[in-house]
């Protein structure tokens, strides 16, 4: 039996009034979601715990079937773990979001872009050096990720600043935020100085003649140390492979001891490679037993707030990652079962997460089970999550669901 778990991050959202009251989602045409719907199970699942932020770390974590609780220590050393870094116990990783600022005369500041224009990682990847060049200390080290997406490592103790997530400010005022970090000395110098070396630097003039945004800025979150968490093969007997794009995801299989695939061409968009990622999906499974395939597009696009990307995303979801990956296991007579899903919404009228029960399609290739009869949307997965009336599912009452374990 082969198990596979796909996610669309952020998929879910709110009924908007342009999709007839419709979500993204249930507007989008996802044939073989629905088919699969149809045939399997549809139930809830609670990915983020009463008291935690609705991130993709947190949720992530859950639906591979870890209680955030016991294992979330934060999102960037999980990052780090993807890129190869071992953090020391008195080290802490921060996710380090190459962001574009505008300090506007008055002193406030507002977040123009979270990502700086989607900044291409040859791009940052300069910029990160460059910093690391100036402003590395014993303290702090850069260490150069994918696009925007990068770590700075703090050593011994780091003045308390309660960062928040540059996502969830898009084009908001985020003074108060930016004060926090001139409030301490060190922050203060670290902040000025990369504020200083970035407007200055080649790759950000070439930027700034294009007309694209420029990587002005530094933002700080997410930090965290090391978590320990038991593979997934010693809690459930399963050998398997994660694929992203993106580092978080990446970092959450790397202590998952998962295999990691890197798909060249993977970004983290709607401009992803999707033929490579279930390619790769059904090649893996020629050998292991579990393979988790998580696609980033319809998040990207909630948080930008662009409507017609994130029914793209969704789309594309569907018939280029669920249904060749499906259609290839029927050709190949494999029995398998699998969870289609996403870890939280992403609404594009909020454009940022919230912590809804995802709905979950369970699917069996033997189709044991009576289907739900219901297409695949956020509506369904409520109405079947009210039919049960008692408490939902976790992600790890959800992956042991999947293999049939108690």
């Amino acid at each position: 039996m082969k198990y596979l778990i796909l996610v669309g991050d952020g998929m879910g959202d709110l009924p908007i009034a342009d999709l007839d009251n419709r979500t993204p989602l249930d507007f989008a045409a996802t044939p073989m979601l629905d088919d699969l719907c149809q045939k399997g199970r549809l139930f809830l699942t609670r990915t983020i715990p009463e008291g935690y932020p609705p991130g993709s770390d947190v949720a992530n974590l859950s639906l591979l079937g870890y209680r955030p609780e016991e294992y979330y220590t934060g999102r960037a050393p999980l990052e780090a773990s993807a890129m190869g870094i071992t953090l020391a116990a008195d080290e802490t990783a921060f996710r380090c979001n190459l962001v574009t600022l505008k300090h506007e005369k008055d002193g406030k500041v507002r977040m123009i872009d979270y990502s700086a224009g989607h900044i291409s990682s040859e791009e940052s990847s300069q910029l990160i050096e460059a910093l690391e060049r100036e402003c590395a200390t014993e303290t702090f080290h850069f260490k150069a990720g994918i696009s925007y997406r990068h770590i700075l490592l703090v050593k011994g103790d780091y003045p308390a600043m309660d960062p928040v997530p540059p996502h969830d400010y898009l084009d908001k005022d985020v003074t108060t935020h930016w004060q926090r970090y001139m409030e301490n000395p060190a922050w203060k110098k670290l902040f000025i100085k990369a504020k200083s070396i970035l407007a200055n630097h080649p790759v950000n003039q070439k930027r700034a003649a294009k007309g694209q945004n420029q990587a002005n800025g530094i933002w700080l979150w997410g930090e965290g140390k090391l978590p320990a968490m038991p593979s997934i093969q010693e809690r459930f007997g399963l050998q398997g492979s994660l694929i992203s794009a993106v580092d978080l995801l990446k970092g959450l299989g790397v202590n998952a001891g998962l295999d990691i695939l890197n798909i060249p061409g993977a970004t983290g968009y709607i401009d992803t490679n999707y033929k490579g990622k279930a390619d790769a999906a059904l090649e893996c499974l020629k050998t292991q037993d579990f393979v988790f395939v998580h696609l980033e597009g319809p998040d990207e696009a909630g948080h930008q707030g662009l409507m017609q990307d994130k029914l793209q995303a969704i789309e594309d979801f569907d018939a280029k990652i669920v249904t060749p990956i499906v259609s290839g296991l029927r050709d190949r007579g494999e029995e398998f079962r699998l969870i289609a899903t996403m870890d939280h919404y992403t609404p594009l009228c909020l454009r940022t997460h919230t912590n809804n029960p995802v709905p979950t399609i369970l699917y069996d290739s033997r189709e044991l089970e009576k289907g739900s009869g219901q297409n695949f949307s956020e509506r369904t997965g409520d109405e079947a999550g009210k039919k049960k009336n008692g408490t939902l599912p976790d992600g790890e009452t959800m992956l042991k669901q999947l293999l049939q374990q108690k």
